[in-house]
């Protein structure tokens, strides 16, 4: 089923970057690393009721996130499905889809292309058009837009590239409220 097939009379969602977005990521120079084992998980401020109000508001909650750790060899893969499953255990999420690729890997999924979001508005009969994603980086704002969704970016101050998203935001709790304002 193509891309616009999957937009047909589908739901909304909310597409969710995992590192400093639902999870406190560790800045280094100002660059963004995800928490190295799951004891230095740490959820972001209001994160368990915000995605929860998303959910009871009708929304699909769908992380989607890039790992290239597991593909350079610097992260084991079985530490970052046991974040995942921590994470889906501590909050109102529907999936995570995760990318291990590198970027040399050239894959579909690994943001800023879209292919995660797109396999999930399929899998989930999800409406691209009426949903958003909210990330830290610019790599989550590129995907959004490549999906047809509205985008939020959590303003982090990273020493790197910058996309414009439809809108900035200091929080999740701050990008939901937007959410919940527009409606799908």
């Amino acid at each position: 089923m193509g891309r616009s097939n999957a937009t047909l009379a589908g739901r909304p969602a909310v597409f969710l970057d995992r590192d400093g977005t639902i999870n406190v990521a560790t800045i280094r120079d100002g660059k963004s690393y995800p928490p190295a084992s799951l004891e230095e998980l740490v959820l972001a401020p209001g994160a368990v009721d915000a995605i929860a109000a998303l959910r009871r508001a009708g929304f699909c909650t769908v992380v989607v996130t890039n790992q290239p750790d597991v593909a350079t060899g610097k992260q084991r893969r079985e530490v970052v499905e046991a974040i995942n499953q921590a994470l889906k255990s501590q909050l109102a999420l529907d999936d995570i889809r995760v990318c291990y690729h590198a970027d040399a890997d050239a894959c579909g999924c690994r943001k800023p292309k879209p292919g995660m979001l797109i396999d999930a508005a399929r899998d989930w009969h999800i409406d691209l058009a009426r949903s958003f994603m909210i990330g830290d980086r610019w790599r989550d704002v590129e995907a959004g837009r490549a999906a047809g969704c509205r985008t939020l970016l959590i303003e982090s101050g990273y020493s790197e590239r910058r996309s414009e998203p439809d809108f900035s935001v200091a929080s999740l709790v701050e990008a939901c409220d937007i959410i919940f304002t527009m409606g799908a």
